[in-house]
């Protein structure tokens, strides 16, 4: 290091409800240190264990450091060392703008892991009374699995350098989550290749609950088929080289020689499939989360309060006293009434609710689909623009809109639908029937989703329909209505358009914040009471014995 400034690094880790996985991982920890005695060494994590990333940069700096290294502890350039970490960083510049910062590679495919997965593999048959060839051996090797294409990519790499690197008769790549095949299904289709052995590497840095499953599906695997020899070679684990690897990053990062795999990134070019992610703002989803694991064993009362309830601008305040004060709304059922409002808020017109259709029970499957499926997937980026942003980043919800992607054009074309109608197709293929359905510009998409409920089974946990026009329409609309396999909010005639379609979301949103803000409160409130009546009873001193 140049000009004397004290040198620290950072280990940024996931964190894990695992006690196992986060002894380990402060093991490599006290490894690094004894390797780098010169420098200033701390470690935080993303979720589930403290200290948190950012206790762990004030620590450093406590230390005496002026440079520090944010070294990502993960395997893969995934979510995390693309979004979150990056987040934490950048909140660590604002707090401490005199102090430098540079942010590491993860460890990716370095030639020392390939070293430690054979070391792995090594040990593994050595614990075997048998003689098997390696080309009479498949390896499974067991990734975390992302929702990004690249690094799940990056598994099916190492697997196939070590297949042809070790002399296996085959390689099978499955994921323990997230990306398919699943560990169970990967290792059925493994024991089907017919060959003597199989060994089942995982693709980890540490133990924890992920890779206690895999070697509990690796034991399942030996009971079912008795005649095929299972081996279950470790996971990475604390070892000299991990830490090297770390310490390399670390160097490179401040060398300005931070290696990124962006050739494939789905962030910077189009990916098929992910074309919509290009130029996406890095945006963190652990910060709600983090030090969870401590928090979780504080009393409810102590724990700050994760839900606020929704808090509107002064002037929308004023518009719904003057709309909730401006027509008869006893008629309709409380819980429409928040996206009723909305609708009269957007369009303007008391008059705009009277054609309004509700499935029984729609609005609660909207609020229970959106907080556990989190995604909504809409016709045109006109609805998803008008979701209210805050909203969606407090709750942790996804949107998804196809209607521009390349693939949308291929279908339209090869089809002869409508590009909302083939990205509406798109959606049903790609999330199932974990979603939320809002459309509110094109009849054609409706027509399409209908076509699929009924003929191909889709159950999406909800569908808002409610374009505006003269084509179409009204039918469309109607025959959602009759649709009955599935929860639906849509109207009668030509009105509606994608802001009605966004503010039926956004009153679903806002119900289901208050909802949890509320529950949060009342258990706060409760625990006080529960420890109270917990406490023994004072007995009176005429009744004490002797």
């Amino acid at each position: 290091m140049s000009g004397g400034d004290q040198f620290g690094i950072v280990i940024a880790g996931h964190g894990s409800r695992d006690p196992d996985a986060v002894r380990e991982f402060e093991a490599l920890v006290e490894l690094i240190k004894l390797r780098v005695p010169q420098d200033v060494v701390t470690h935080g994590y993303l979720e589930f264990a403290t200290p948190t990333i950012a206790e762990a940069v004030a620590a450093n700096l406590a230390g005496g450091a002026r440079q520090v290294a944010i070294v990502p502890g993960v395997l893969l350039a995934a979510r995390h060392a693309k979004n979150d970490m990056p987040a934490e960083m950048q909140a660590a510049a604002r707090d401490y703008p005199e102090i430098d910062f540079h942010f590491g590679a993860p460890m990716n495919l370095d030639p020392k892991l390939l070293q430690l997965a054979q070391e792995r593999i090594v040990a593994a048959e050595a614990l075997s009374p048998n003689t098997v060839r390696r080309s009479d051996t498949c390896l499974v090797v067991v990734g975390r699995g992302t929702t990004d294409p690249d690094a799940n990519g990056e598994v099916a790499k190492l697997a196939r350098m070590l297949e042809e690197g070790l002399g296996f008769g085959a390689a099978y790549v499955c994921y323990s989550g997230t990306a398919s095949p699943l560990v169970a299904d990967g290792l059925r289709s493994a024991a089907k290749l017919g060959y003597a052995r199989v060994v089942v590497l995982p693709f980890f840095l540490f133990d924890g609950v992920l890779v206690k499953r895999i070697y509990a599906a690796a034991d399942d695997l030996a009971e079912r088929e008795p005649g095929l020899e299972v081996l279950k070679a470790g996971y990475l684990g604390v070892h000299p080289l991990m830490a090297d690897v770390m310490i390399e990053r670390a160097r490179e990062a401040v060398a300005g020689r931070a290696a990124m795999n962006c050739s494939l990134c789905k962030y910077r070019v189009q990916i098929v499939g992910f074309e919509q992610q290009v130029g996406e703002p890095q945006q963190a989803h652990h910060l709600a989360v983090r030090a969870l694991s401590a928090r979780l064993n504080e009393p409810l009362a102590a724990q700050p309060s994760r839900y606020k309830p929704y808090l509107p601008h002064p002037i929308e305040a004023e518009s719904f006293r003057i709309i909730a004060e401006g027509r008869d709304w006893t008629p309709f059922p409380q819980d429409q009434l928040t996206i009723l409002q909305r609708l009269v808020h957007t369009s303007g017109d008391f008059d705009a609710v009277n054609d309004m259709y509700f499935s029984p029970g729609a609005v609660d499957s909207g609020i229970r689909a959106l907080l556990r499926c989190k995604r909504i997937l809409t016709d045109v980026t006109m609805v998803q623009t008008g979701l209210k942003r805050a909203l969606l980043e407090e709750l942790g919800i996804d949107t998804w809109c196809g209607v521009h992607d390349r693939e949308t054009h291929l279908m339209s074309e090869q089809y002869g639908i409508t590009r909302s109608a083939a990205g509406i197709r798109r959606g049903w293929e790609k999330f199932g029937n974990d979603v939320v359905v809002s459309i509110g510009d094109a009849p054609t998409a409706i027509a399409e989703a209908t076509r699929l409920i009924r003929e191909h089974g889709w159950r999406p946990q909800l569908v808002i329909g409610l374009p505006v026009g003269f084509v179409g329409t009204r039918e469309t609309k109607e025959d959602l209505r009759r649709c009955l396999q599935v929860p639906r909010i849509t109207n009668r005639g030509t009105r509606g358009g994608s802001p009605w379609a966004a503010s039926v979301v956004n009153g679903l949103m806002i119900d289901a914040l208050n909802g949890l803000s509320a529950q949060q409160a009342s258990e706060q409130a409760a625990e006080p009471a529960a420890e109270q009546a917990a406490e023994p009873a004072a007995v009176p001193r005429e009744d004490v014995a002797g």
